[in-house]
């Protein structure tokens, strides 16, 4: 019987910390599906197309983890999966907060898929995708915190939202 775990996410874009936790994850677990959310209540920066594109290029050497892209409620493709658990990362005390919840709601729906976290490396906590994005949209060099080919991504995706002046606004600083 082989052990497969779902690990869901946004990854707009996908960034160091989630590499991490995926293959982390994979060691774990016979099979690793990176689900990505096609619809989630987000200003999103790529498509869902983009999105499972650059993960697809992020694990291409990983021959345990697939790439999908799914719709609806995260349980319910879990189970749909196949799968026995449902992969999360934790960088910070309020990401755990918010995950015991979700895990509690989701042994209600679906009691038989265990919710399994993974703390983030301690190089990668301060990394957020909300963080790449407001970095790349103002310049900034966020190549230490993403592989070179989302870099790249960022860059175009940047320049032809700044060229059209239709860029979704993702500087969030606290103003001076």
């Amino acid at each position: 019987m082989s052990r497969r775990a779902v690990y869901p996410a946004t990854l707009d874009p996908i960034h160091n910390g989630h590499i991490d936790i995926a293959i982390r994850a994979s060691k774990i677990f016979d099979e690793l599906i990176v689900a990505i959310y096609d619809k989630p209540k987000k200003n999103l920066l790529f498509t869902v197309n983009e999105r499972v594109e650059l993960a697809e290029k992020a694990f291409q050497d990983y021959s345990n983890i697939q790439v999908a892209k799914y719709s609806g409620l995260t349980v319910n493709y879990v189970q749909a999966a196949g799968a026995m658990a449902q992969v999360r990362g934790l960088r910070v005390f309020s990401d755990f907060e918010f995950e015991f919840r979700m895990g509690l709601a989701n042994k209600k729906l679906a009691p038989d898929i265990e919710m399994v976290a993974i703390m983030s490396d301690e190089n990668h906590i301060h990394i957020s995708s909300s963080t790449i994005r407001e970095i790349a949209e103002l310049g900034g060099d966020v190549s230490s915190m993403v592989p070179l080919f989302v870099d790249e991504a960022l860059k175009i995706k940047f320049a032809e939202l700044h060229k059209n002046h239709s860029s979704p606004g993702y500087t969030i600083s606290i103003p001076d």
